[in-house]
């Protein structure tokens, strides 16, 4: 009798590791703590806020500010899926080292990918944060841009500990390649620094229905080349569900093939309305 083994299984826990361990904006992910994942298309997100200090009064006391802490219902953002096949005669004796192979190199070049560019474009296309327009020529104009990042951020006091820096590996290059302690200093400002590639960072994608085109591309046009982007830890939030079926050859009925259907539903991002000023962007003009 054949040994069939439940590969979907088997892979769910290492894709899911392995999506952790390779996305770029991971990190943005909520905990149990600040997202409840729910049903028909909608995620909870945990919002707070509370008013500020009043004057004491020996006679009444304390002032009677507010203090809210809600789950704030978001819809997810998007459904995306592909359906992956190995031919049973190409795959006939080691089924576990071109599945790990297949998953793996889909997981890391086609899921990651998309996940990070549609989170960066989502933070950068929201309302209300700051958004700059700039062309950076060298490194003292990347080092001059994220100064003005920092000081508008401590400006509006936004906390220094928990900013997180996404930058384009080009960029941090021409800092980290200028000859002046003093000039690299401005990193300090930022508690994580991300190195991330052109290729997933722009104002605005344009995802494919995989009925002709897959992936996605920068939006013609209105779409821009994203410099960097800050992000405070608390002011934005993702989140990811993603989910693998397997069907043998014998199981599946469309053809003679291991076949994989992948799924994921994802809010890319949310930045709460109250923490707006926890976000700043700068993107080039093309």
């Amino acid at each position: 009798m054949e040994n069939v083994i439940d590969y979907a299984t088997l892979f769910a826990p290492l894709m899911d590791e392995l999506y952790k361990q390779e996305a770029k904006t991971s990190i943005l992910e909520g905990d149990e703590t600040t997202v409840l994942k729910g049903a028909h298309g909608e995620i909870k997100v945990a919002k707070i806020d509370m008013d500020a200090l009043g004057d004491y009064d020996r006679k009444s006391g304390y002032t009677k500010g507010g203090t809210k802490f809600a789950w704030e219902t978001v819809k997810y953002d998007k459904e995306r899926s592909q359906e992956l096949n190995i031919d049973r005669m190409d795959n006939e004796e080691a089924l576990e080292i071109p599945a790990s192979k297949l998953l793996s190199e889909f997981i890391r070049t086609k899921v990651i990918p998309e996940t990070d560019a549609a989170r960066i474009a989502k933070i950068c296309g929201t309302t209300g944060i700051t958004v700059k327009e700039e062309k950076l020529a060298d490194g003292a104009a990347v080092v001059k841009a994220l100064r003005a990042a920092s000081d508008k951020m401590d400006n509006d006091e936004v906390p220094e500990e928990s900013r997180i820096l996404f930058i384009v590996g080009s960029y941090l290059s021409l800092i980290e390649d200028m000859d002046t302690t003093k000039s690299k200093k401005i990193l300090d400002k930022f508690s994580t620094i991300i190195k991330m590639p052109q290729s997933r960072m722009y104002t605005q994608i344009t995802l494919a229905d995989g009925k002709t085109e897959y992936g996605y591309k920068k939006t013609p046009t209105t779409g821009k080349n994203v410099n960097f982007v800050v992000v405070e830890k608390s002011a934005a939030v993702s989140a990811m569900e993603q989910w693998i079926k397997y069907f043998s050859p014998d199981e599946n009925q469309n053809g003679d093939s291991h076949k994989w259907d992948y799924r994921n539903n994802n809010l890319y991002a949310h930045v709460y309305e109250n923490k707006l000023a926890g976000v700043y962007c700068s993107h080039d003009s093309e």
